[in-house]
């Protein structure tokens, strides 16, 4: 399986990531333990949303889209009872 997935920074709750990988547990580590050059600065991170895809190349698609406006504009509005509680 291939993951896409956002976190958000837990120091700056506005702070959001969008990434793939095919090991989501390690991968997520790896942000927190300040691997990533991209998260090292806005660590910890916390798992706010994920999705599974069967093939590589799909879950790429999806990841590119999910870091545009209007992707990131969609994640909000799906979790929109979320984003509201932590702001």
């Amino acid at each position: 399986m291939f993951y896409i997935y956002c976190l958000q920074s837990e120091k700056e709750k506005e702070e959001l990531y969008f990434g793939f990988t095919n090991d989501l547990k390690n991968r997520l580590k790896e942000h927190n333990s300040g691997h990533n050059f991209s998260t090292k600065r806005y660590m910890p991170w916390k798992l706010i949303y994920y999705e599974a895809c069967l093939l590589e190349s799909d879950a790429r698609r999806r990841e590119k889209y999910l870091k545009t406006n209007m992707g990131r504009r969609m994640l909000k509005r799906r979790l929109k009872d979320y984003i509201k509680v932590v702001s």
